[in-house]
């Protein structure tokens, strides 16, 4: 037990209790009294930090107190103490009520500016001196805790007396040790949104035989795994017919139900026993922000230009979730449906604007099978940790390496000039106005300004078919203008690019000036960092007038950088699958659109021309050395016929 609780403290190994409050409200008597079991005559303005005995409880969780000043001079001091607290006992004076009004003017508002998580243990200090005709503490917290949820509980206490101090540490180490925020809104006494989906993941898991309901074996197993002992037949009828009196559609004839498992949990939350909910969570691998531990997901190695790739075996089993949450078997996901299929997760990885509007869909806004992986493929590429942990969230039991390949570094693609890789990261350049978000809409069948993030990285994802049959995933990530020079400042921002593609409005010469910068800018980088990229022109708006000089340009640049020519498109034409294509053919052979830029040029003759004068050497002491051996041959038969 000590070993689970002190998981639950994130790896710490003592559990930092603040006390903070009025001046004279009996913190450092507190302090001491806890210490002690004793209340001493001379008791220092403040005390030092504090270790209590690891046995002071039988969980034996080392616990230091650390109290504080309320002098204005110490508010720094105050400040880091509070932003480094598990817990915050936060004390008033029984008898001065100001003090108990100070809470809710000071204090609590000033814990939430000072953005401190730690849960808060209201104490009303001095017992002793209470005024009898006061109101119960239930009648004046309750306004005060209903305003502010961090409160985990109110006690009462007299340092003087012994009475309830050693209950003022056991509450402030059961709010860090089992928590209520994480578990239930005590506004509206319901299970949080990320505690309910957490239950009925454990519950999906635990329903070995998929009928939506835990059998008494089933329950029994559930019983087992998390507290280490059976149930008894009489037990188990107990539990199902108390729910089934509170909620007739908790129990049906095959068990529990979801619903059931759901109501037992939060009477259980609601009624203080949070022991129990909390080690049937920590079994199944959740921390206190209800997400996996970070020890269930592997650290992951890479160099920075290596990616993750989903393997065979990860897909097919997203085939299977897929085909089981397209409920109407229309062969799309609708928004609800991919809702209820990442229920089980702590939200849905896809509502962040990375994902918005980022792979195609149909007229309902539906996503296709092949839209379903580009944004797993995606996910996976931008956030290895998280798409594996999701995978878990939504039913995966293989390990990490069963689910993801560890491609080839992309420095050894280009020099063995070719690449294994199913899954490229195109960088989309180019200046304001040119187009670029117009053509990732139109890789994803989107209006050009349909629904687009404000602000933020925009991504396109999607499945592009080749000639020879085989289906490549391509991702497009959008670089603005204003973007290049943060990018360039990161010495490995190229590392994760296959090829990069550079777009300008081809009506407009001073576009195509603006873009041949940033190509430059790219190049120079690459060329400097080690990580050079792939590189494509486009020239962007086809359908309207062209400008002469941005074409000559653009030409003379393409070929004196040895790259193709620039490739004309109009978002307007639907049919821009050529482009795709050609944008995945670079990155399938790297080694043949690296630019050179003239100082590259100027080099590269120097290294052919070094070669071609080595050669001559070597040739002609060859013939020297040749010509030396005859010479000493001729000479030995001369001697010898003489």
């Amino acid at each position: 037990m000590a070993s689970a609780n002190l998981a639950a403290l994130g790896g710490k190994r003592s559990l930092r209790v603040v006390v903070i409050g009025d001046a004279g409200t009996g913190k450092s008597s507190l302090v001491v009294s806890a210490a002690t079991d004793g209340f001493p005559e001379d008791v220092p303005r403040v005390m030092p930090p504090t270790r209590l005995p690891d046995d002071y409880f039988a969980n034996r969780v080392p616990i230091t107190i650390v109290d504080t000043s309320s002098s204005p001079e110490q508010n720094p001091n105050l400040i880091t103490k509070c932003q480094s607290a598990d817990a915050v006992v936060l004390t008033y004076a029984c008898d001065r009520p100001e003090t108990l009004n100070h809470l809710g003017s000071f204090w609590l508002p000033e814990l939430r500016r000072l953005e401190s998580k730690a849960p808060v243990i209201v104490v009303g200090c001095k017992l002793d001196l209470r005024d009898e005709e006061q109101d119960s503490l239930e009648a004046m917290m309750a306004p005060i805790m209903e305003k502010f949820q961090e409160i985990e509980t109110c006690i009462e206490c007299s340092a003087l007396r012994q009475f309830q101090v050693r209950e003022v540490l056991y509450f402030a180490q059961m709010a860090v040790i089992y928590p209520t925020a994480p578990l239930l809104d005590q506004n509206a006494q319901i299970l949080t949104t990320r505690c309910r989906r957490a239950l009925k993941r454990i519950f999906i898991l635990c329903d070995h035989d998929r009928d939506e309901a835990l059998s008494d074996v089933e329950l029994n197993d559930f019983q087992v795994k998390c507290f280490n002992a059976p149930l008894q037949p009489a037990e188990i009828a107990s539990v199902t017919m108390a729910i089934k009196e509170k909620l007739a559609e908790g129990v049906n004839d095959n068990g529990l139900t979801l619903s059931g498992f759901l109501f037992f949990h939060n009477l259980l939350i609601r009624n203080g026993q949070l022991e129990t909910p909390w080690t049937v969570l920590r079994k199944f691998g959740y921390d206190n922000e209800l997400k996996l531990r970070d020890d269930l997901l592997p650290a992951i190695k890479r160099a920075p230009d290596q990616t993750l790739e989903l393997t065979s075996k990860a897909i097919d089993f997203l085939r299977g979730i897929f085909n089981m949450f397209d409920t109407d078997n229309d062969g799309a996901l609708l928004p609800a449906e991919i809702e209820d299929l990442f229920s089980t997760a702590p939200e849905n990885p896809w509502s962040s604007h990375l994902y918005m509007n980022c792979a195609e869909t149909n007229v309902l806004g539906g996503l296709s099978f092949e839209g379903f992986i580009s944004k797993w493929s995606l996910m996976t590429l931008l956030h290895p940790s998280n798409s594996f942990a999701n995978l878990i969230y939504v039913g995966y039991s293989g390990n990490f390496g069963s689910a993801f390949t560890t491609m080839r570094k992309r420095r050894v693609d280009r020099k063995k000039q070719q690449t294994q890789r199913n899954v490229f990261h195109c960088y989309v350049i180019g200046s304001e106005g040119a187009g670029k978000t117009a053509f990732l809409q139109s890789f994803v069948k989107r209006q050009p300004y349909d629904a687009l993030p404000v602000n933020g990285e925009r991504f396109a994802a999607n499945i592009v078919k080749l000639a020879d049959g085989t289906r490549k995933t391509l991702v497009m990530q959008e670089i603005t203008e204003g973007d290049i020079e943060s990018l360039l400042s990161d010495r490995e921002s190229l590392a994760p690019c296959d090829v990069a593609l550079f777009v300008y409005d081809s009506c407009d010469e001073f576009s195509w000036q603006r873009t041949k910068d940033l190509l430059v800018k790219v190049v120079a980088h690459g060329k400097t960092t080690g990580f050079e990229v792939p590189c494509l022109i486009v020239a962007a708006k086809d359908d309207l007038d062209r400008s002469s000089l941005a074409l000559q340009d653009s030409t003379r640049v393409s070929h004196d950088m040895g790259i193709e020519t620039p490739i004309p498109i109009s978002a307007r034409v639907n049919d821009l699958n050529n482009i795709f294509c050609r944008i995945v053919h670079a990155a399938q052979q790297p080694h043949l659109s690296i630019p050179e830029t003239e100082a590259g040029r100027t080099r590269r003759q120097y290294r052919q021309f070094l070669n071609r004068s080595l050669k001559v050497v070597s040739v002609g002491a060859a013939v020297t050395v040749v010509g030396i051996a005859a010479y000493r041959v001729y000479a030995a038969r001369k001697n010898a016929s003489s």
